[in-house]
């Protein structure tokens, strides 16, 4: 194979396996996740070969944990993050601790020596930050009280890896005795105080030198090198970490929050979403290529032990602990779920174990393999549990949920925010009945207090579609936030349920045309009438009579919503959509110039007659 054949034969194998599984696991509802992992385990070197170093592709593929951390610390202002303080170092230690400690009786119990038990209860005792977010951005459960647990216990365990890998060298020569060590086991106290340097020149020059170097290079006026620059941030600050030995995606997070509150926030987060989909995608596939399916052949009972026990146990006190912090009762599968599973970071502490000489290759193998398997799990149990769980935990949600079973409404909304109350509230004033649709459980929990009928989930699922009563219901209110989740949703009730009436929210002009390409001809932009409220009473204070302000807000109205309806067919093509737009804004103008004169007309007739002001 040529040079730029095999250059070429990796990024397109794994582009391939990815565009392939994806949308075949997405239309199966077994989420994208499964789907890499899937493409991972097809593509690597125990089913197919066709890439056969996966260990390299997983250390790349790790700065797609990286960016995604730093994006989590840009949404965290330093002020919110300290006042996480307490859930971060309360919860999030009771987790690490307890799961070590569980894990580590089992070991104990077993009769393995307790050095060797204590380093890979800390390594079976990590859970997945990659994972864990990234289900939580696709099912937009990140603001849910669950959510925010779920982070907290992350940054704990982020935190704990300088202990955990200085821990390692030492637990070795307590096992081995120092004669015994493998050369280079030992230096943790430099180690340690290489760590804290780090760390204090990430907060130090992060408050010192980001913002204005950000500012200078935002100067240049040149987009690719202020993302260049993103990048660079990034890497450099993962870099320095990984050179003292400490997690990176921390080192990232920790830049991210000393720029949560900077003018470039959102420019950061734009230029890197794009990059973070991409690697952490890269990153399951790499997970799933190193489950050695040998290993699964050879010691089945080895493996499988090891996983049960680490999703058992952990699965257990993560069970207690929802209860102590008061998770919402929907909520806490998701809570127990993405925390039981083990974590990439074991990956790093087994293979530093090994090399201390603490065990063997074999036995590394049937470690990696047990974390792969609770990470491929993860997708799984988490579809059976919205399938068979939820609905029975949403009758116990409330005292008396059982009793409380009111008859399906001819209007579902899904969405119950800000802009779903509304609807909401208007239709129950009027006495008309609603079905709501939310994946806010405490929302869900609230609303059934008041007898509203009312469903936990994610409203895309076609199966929470029908169980909330569609084939029987009249009308669906889509009052999401999220724009890609409000199409899915128009288009599943577009092909499964084609007698539904369907008024949408669209975020904005774009949204607008997407809704209207599905056929959803009642849709609403959700800024569009306070902002004309908000014109009208401008246009009242500069001395427009209240009558004449409404009218020209109207006539804006029409005119804008006639303009975009012109639109819709152009969609594909762009020069069309430009140069209707500009005849759009040319009419606009021509009205507003004939209404002036009007205007000036009349104040000239109110000069000579006086008006009399409506009440």
């Amino acid at each position: 194979m040529s040079t730029e054949q095999s250059w070429l034969h990796l990024p397109l194998v794994i582009m391939a396996a990815a565009v392939v599984a994806v949308p075949l696991a997405r239309w199966a509802r077994l989420g994208a996740i499964l789907g890499y992992l899937i493409a991972g385990i097809v593509v690597g070197p125990h089913v197919l070969g066709w890439v056969s170093a996966p260990a390299t592709i997983l250390e790349v593929a790790e700065f797609g944990v990286v960016l995604m951390m730093f994006l989590v610390g840009l949404e965290l202002e330093p002020s919110r993050l300290w006042a996480m303080r307490r859930p971060i170092f309360g919860w999030g230690s009771l987790q690490l601790l307890g799961c070590t400690a569980l894990l580590m009786g089992l070991g104990l119990a077993l009769g393995w020596p307790w050095p060797l038990c204590l380093v890979l209860s800390l390594g079976l005792a990590m859970s997945s930050t990659a994972v864990a977010l990234a289900v939580l951005a696709e099912r937009n459960l990140g603001r849910t009280t669950a959510g925010q647990s779920i982070l907290s216990v992350a940054l704990l365990q982020d935190i704990a890896a300088i202990p955990v890998l200085a821990l390692v060298p030492i637990m070795a020569a307590q096992h081995l005795g120092p004669a015994e060590l493998p050369a280079g086991a030992g230096g943790s106290g430099m180690q340690a105080l290489k760590a804290i340097a780090a760390i204090a020149a990430i907060v130090l020059g992060g408050r010192l030198l980001l913002r204005p170097a950000l500012r200078w290079i935002a100067k240049s006026h040149t987009p690719e090198i202020f993302t260049a620059a993103a990048l660079l941030l990034v890497l450099g600050t993962a870099a320095l970490m990984h050179s003292v030995g400490l997690s990176m995606a921390l080192g990232a997070f920790l830049a991210g929050v000393l720029l949560a509150e900077s003018e470039y926030r959102r420019e950061l987060e734009t230029d890197l979403e794009p990059f973070k989909g991409l690697l952490l995608g890269l990153f399951f596939i790499a997970v799933g290529m190193g489950l050695d399916l040998a290993v699964l052949v050879e010691q089945p009972q080895l493996v499988l032990s090891l996983l049960l026990a680490l999703l058992l146990c952990k699965g257990l006190l993560l069970s207690l602990m929802a209860g102590w912090m008061k998770i919402p009762l929907l909520e806490r599968p998701v809570f127990v779920i993405l925390l039981a599973q083990g974590g990439e970071f074991g990956f790093v502490v087994f293979q530093l174990a090994q090399q201390a000489g603490l065990i063997s290759a074999a036995q590394n193998s049937a470690l990696v393999a047990a974390v792969a398997l609770s990470l491929a799990c993860t997708p799984a149990l988490l579809l059976l549990t919205d399938r068979l769980l939820l609905p029975k935990l949403a009758r116990k949600a409330v005292p008396g949920g059982e009793q409380v079973a009111p008859e399906p409404a001819p209007t579902l909304i899904a969405g119950f925010g800000r802009y779903g109350q509304i609807v909401g509230r208007l239709l129950y004033a009027n006495g008309l009945s609603a079905t709501v649709l939310d994946h806010d459980a405490e929302a869900v929990e609230s609303l059934r207090q008041f007898g509203w009928r009312v469903f936990f989930g994610d409203a895309t699922r076609l199966d929470l579609l029908r169980t909330a009563g569609a084939e029987q219901a009249r009308i669906l209110v889509i009052a999401v936030d999220d724009v890609a989740q409000s199409l899915a949703i128009a288009a599943l009730a577009r092909e499964h349920f084609p007698h539904l009436q369907i008024i949408a929210r669209a975020r904005n002009v774009r949204h607008y045309l997407q809704l209207r390409a599905l056929g959803v001809t009642r849709i609403e932009r959700e800024t569009l009438d306070a902002a004309l409220m908000s014109g009208r009473s401008a246009l009242e204070l500069l001395g427009h009579e209240p009558h004449a302000a409404r009218q020209l807000a109207w006539r804006f109205r029409r005119h804008n919503i006639a303009q975009l309806e012109a639109m819709v067919p152009l969609q594909q093509d762009n020069k069309a959509l430009i140069a209707a737009a500009k005849e759009a804004r040319q009419q606009l103008e021509t009205l507003f110039a004939q209404e002036r004169d009007q205007a000036q007309a009349q104040r000239q007739q109110r000069a000579n007659k006086p008006w009399a002001r409506p009440d």
